[in-house]
């Protein structure tokens, strides 16, 4: 149910106008889902073209993963900038503010042609790519009520796990087809620009674009947000921030997208490449590694959808560290497998499903029903944005040393490093549910 504002009294709007209302939201819901596949295709297929790279360039894991690690430095920058920058001028424009910076730099990638010009053009779209979740959460936040915050950022959150499908099952097709590693990066480009054209016409950033002064109705459950602004009518940056940073369950989850970030930008970057190494050719080894993101969108909708039914007291937590202790094992199966001399492939796919899906699916919480559940969707861009940026920080990290010790000590030790910050991601889950049992009820619901 929408309504609109008179006399700082809610009132219901008519049958017509909610049902223009409903088209525009579920139009919006379909552009924020869509519009971020868009961006992976033109995000993933770096990892796409890493094999193709080290033909064409003669690139080590070590100066590819430069590539990857300097330009997650670039996005997190982004992150902490372009979060707040979407609470304050608005997610639907920044969203597509980041979407043409994305295809801009994409083909002056295509153009480049040594390793510091990859390094510095792939900074600078990452930076515009970082534009696209804050902007998202943002819109999402103004269009639905808090009680459906699971189930909505359950279903939206595939975006970005379906869209590392389809950035590895578009850039496989397109190496099978014979394409060089210049159309990995001109193709989807191309793709975006019309999902761009799409998404300018289809969306709006909030109810009140529409119909002047619409708004959104309150949760039938009476869930509201965590944090507490005050009673301001338009809330500044540095309130929403100071507020956020005040809370200790907000910190937490700060650790925890930094050692779940890690995690997934390992898999990330490096599986057509882990993959490629292992023995299989460059187009099977890019779309073999799609199995990871495809499992990642059922874990991602599972834990939405469960969480927002059977979460005691908010208690979102609970379902993640389960979820995550299944990935350590997952992951030590992979250490093991890729030790031998002669691996099972069959296997080793196997469990990097399993990976995808217990990870990926805790991992979209942090960012995802967990930021709106603290923040709102007034504090949307900044909490997300402050929690990516810290998180990409450690997807830096990660990437680079994870092409420096595949060099060096060959992929099983790396897999056995990663089961270590798999293990310390679930407890981290672990104590975050503590915290969110302790919590009284009220506070929460």
């Amino acid at each position: 149910m929408f309504y609109t504002i008179e006399d700082n009294k809610k009132i219901p709007l008519s049958d017509a106008g909610n049902r223009r209302l409903l088209r525009w939201r579920t139009s919006t819901f379909w552009v924020m889902l869509v519009g971020y596949v868009g961006y992976y295709l033109c995000r993933g297929n770096l990892a796409a073209a890493f094999p193709l790279l080290e033909q064409e360039f003669g690139y080590s894991n070590t100066q590819l993963g430069m590539i990857a690690a300097i330009s997650e430095i670039a996005y997190a920058v982004g992150k902490f900038i372009n979060g707040p920058l979407a609470d304050k001028i608005g997610g639907r424009r920044i969203f597509l503010i980041g979407m043409a910076g994305a295809i801009f730099w994409n083909i002056v990638f295509s153009l480049s042609a040594s390793l510091t010009a990859f390094i510095v053009v792939w900074c600078c779209c990452r930076y515009f790519l970082s534009m696209g979740w804050g902007g998202l959460i943002k819109t999402i936040g103004n269009w639905y009520p808090s009680d459906r915050n699971g189930t909505v950022m359950g279903l939206i959150s595939i975006n970005f796990q379906f869209g590392g499908v389809a950035a590895a099952l578009f850039a496989g097709f397109l190496v099978a087809q014979g394409v060089g590693w210049q159309g990995i990066f001109i193709y989807p480009a191309m793709v975006l620009s019309v999902i761009w054209v799409w998404s300018y016409f289809s969306s709006r950033y909030a109810p009140n674009d529409v119909i002047p002064g619409a708004t959104i109705g309150k949760s039938k459950t009476g869930k509201k947000q965590l944090a507490d602004y005050g009673d301001e009518s338009k809330t500044e940056i540095k309130t929403i921030l100071r507020t956020l940073l005040g809370m200790s369950i907000y910190r937490q989850l700060l650790v925890f997208s930094f050692l779940t970030t890690l995690l997934r930008s390992v898999f990330f970057f490096w599986t057509p490449k882990f993959l490629f190494d292992m023995g299989l050719g460059a187009s099977s080894a890019i779309l073999k590694s799609a199995i990871f993101p495809l499992l990642g969108v059922l874990g991602t909708v599972l834990i939405g959808w469960y969480t927002d039914h059977y979460a005691r007291n908010g208690d979102r937590a609970r379902m993640m560290w389960m979820m995550l202790s299944c990935l350590v094992v997952s992951i030590l199966a992979i250490a093991v497998l890729s030790a031998s001399a002669a691996p099972n492939f069959d296997l080793i796919l196997v469990f990097l499903g399993a990976s995808g899906f217990f990870l990926l699916g805790p991992y979209s919480m942090s960012a995802g029903c967990l930021t709106l559940d603290i923040a709102g969707a007034k504090g949307a861009g900044s909490c997300t944005g402050i929690i990516d940026g810290i998180g990409y920080i450690g997807g830096a990290i990660a990437a680079f040393s994870a092409g420096v010790m595949s060099d060096y000590l060959g992929w099983s030790q790396v897999f056995l490093v990663l089961s270590v910050f798999a293990l310390i991601s679930t407890l981290s889950a672990y104590f975050m549910s503590r915290q969110f049992q302790k919590m009284a009820p009220e506070v929460i619901l």
